[in-house]
């Protein structure tokens, strides 16, 4: 899938542009996406100039796995196109939402479609670009939202932004200038301090200087106040996990360098959130417009869990706690009623993503916050008959805000 067509500029594209939901919900189903890609990739070189086509099979190639492939198909398509529509799946249209987006992977915007699935709102994304972000003719819109996240390549593009919607006609959800302080460094230092919040500092070291620590040669206490083995090490950018680990000692950050060849990393005090049982437990929490709603709960016996592989489709235990804490959900709101609504007061975001933890001690041990995590209802009914039910609060709330700043 090497060999690309060169597309010619056209406006109008063929194919309906089906964003990352209807693929994810394959994906989850463990439907093999291959064959589709294929069937996709046989129909676009027919037509190199439907350009939805190729932002669809860009998505497909991503969730298969073939980032690079799915992000060179996607540069394509941004040649011909940087608008695309998602029409509201319920008819006739209520609202317009106006999605200021970047090229990138499918982790890059907030995956607004997977939350708003058989709505009454139309979704428009909009790809800008760094140097003149709002170039192209602006859509018709009751709303816009910024659904960029925060990395260092997208910086240009939010600060460009800053101007140009601060005095924009409609209402702005999640505003240019806002955004930074979601990234890893600066939410630590953000929430600091924030009442019932524990968030370690999340520091950022270069490769030398990590590689000065791991042969003794600089001791990582003396370089970082109160940080010292085990560690959270990462490298600047990643998501999902990868290339995250545990770093117990000198030694085994060697070996982790030796195997990982970023040039930046970002590194924190491990915390050990474990419960009295020894498991540990990732609660995901929606605020929106400043109200928290629970989105799911990963258990796990390793440190790192993702809802995925967390065992939660294997166990029906799990299932069971998960579906507790979502009915119970107004017991732990108020438990950190503080601690949320500082985040929502600091960050400034209508729509925010918390990936947390609650410590022995009652803290609410905040992982991340991103406007850019996957919200959704696509989980089997008959393994987690309860979620539709709870998940369908969130998608209602989202939906209910839009309406509010519209005063449709």
């Amino acid at each position: 899938m090497t060999d690309l067509p060169t597309p010619k500029i056209q406006q109008q594209s063929v194919s309906p542009f089906l964003g990352l939901a209807p693929f994810l919900r394959l994906s989850i189903a463990g439907t093999d996406l291959m064959p589709i890609a294929q069937e996709m990739l046989a129909q676009a070189q027919k037509n190199a100039t439907d350009a939805a086509l190729w932002m669809n099979l860009s998505v497909v190639m991503q969730c298969i796995g073939q980032r690079d492939v799915g992000l060179a198909i996607q540069s394509l398509a941004l040649q011909q196109k940087r608008i695309y529509h998602l029409t509201a799946t319920i008819q006739p249209t209520k609202l317009r939402l106006l999605m200021l987006c970047v090229a990138g992977d499918i982790s890059a915007n907030t995956p607004l479609d997977c939350l708003l699935e058989n709505s009454d709102i139309d979704l428009v994304f909009y790809y800008v670009t760094p140097d003149d972000p709002l170039a192209l003719p602006i859509p018709e819109h009751d709303a816009l939202m910024v659904g960029i996240c925060d990395a260092d390549e997208n910086r240009a593009a939010l600060t460009a932004l800053e101007p140009a919607l601060a005095n924009w006609p409609k209402p702005v959800i999640n505003a240019p200038q806002h955004i930074p302080s979601t990234g890893r460094e600066a939410a630590s230092a953000l929430l600091h301090g924030a009442p019932g919040v524990l968030i370690p500092p999340t520091l950022r070291a270069s490769r030398s200087l990590l590689q000065s620590i791991a042969t003794g040669t600089t001791k990582l206490s003396a370089q970082f106040a109160d940080c010292d083995f085990p560690v959270i090490v990462r490298p600047v950018g990643s998501h999902a996990g990868r290339n995250l680990d545990k770093i117990d000692n000198p030694e085994a950050l060697n070996t982790y360098l030796a195997k990982v060849e970023d040039a930046d990393f970002f590194l924190s005090r491990f915390i050990d959130y474990s419960g009295p049982d020894g498991l540990f437990r990732k609660f995901r929490v929606a605020l929106i417009d400043g109200k928290p709603y629970a989105c799911h709960l990963g258990v796990s016996s390793h440190w790192m869990i993702h809802y995925v592989n967390a065992g939660m489709y294997e166990e029906a235990q799990k299932r069971v706690e998960e579906a507790s804490f979502m009915e119970h959900f107004a017991a732990f709101a108020k438990r950190h009623q503080a601690a949320l609504e500082a985040i929502y007061q600091r960050t400034q975001l209508g729509y925010v993503c918390i990936d947390c933890a609650e410590t022995r001690d009652g803290q609410l041990f905040v992982f991340e916050i991103d406007h850019c995590m996957v919200v959704h209802a696509m989980d089997p009914e008959q393994l987690f008959p309860y979620k539709q039910v709870h998940m369908k609060k969130v998608h209602d709330a989202f939906r209910d805000y839009l309406y509010r700043l519209t005063n449709k």
